[in-house]
């Protein structure tokens, strides 16, 4: 479940598309495809709620302490990162099925 703060992001949904903005929450079952794109020049912010301990044992594995109390410059994933991000999807049963949202 993404419930969004500040922002505009686009998700697809078992094939469905939505684009949602700050106030609306939307679903997005396990097991069932789903991407989001965040829409927004300013970013977006989301209270994200999951179900089961997969994805977040692999936000878990996949994260590294904070270097400063500000977010990253935005850069684009390297192929070590996606391969990286791949192998710890599938260590915990999340599957990749597609590209990224362009």
């Amino acid at each position: 479940m993404f419930h969004i703060l500040e922002g505009r992001i686009r998700f697809v949904v078992d094939g469905r598309e939505r684009l949602a903005g700050a106030g609306e929450t939307v679903l997005a079952p396990k097991g069932l495809p789903h991407t989001y794109k965040v829409e927004s020049l300013e970013g977006a912010h989301t209270l994200t709620v999951t179900r089961g301990s997969d994805f977040e044992t692999m936000v878990r594995k996949a994260s590294r302490p904070a270097e400063r109390a500000e977010l990253p410059p935005a850069a684009a994933p390297t192929p070590e990162m996606i391969e990286a991000l791949t192998r710890l999807c599938a260590e915990n049963g999340i599957d990749i099925v597609g590209p990224p949202m362009g």
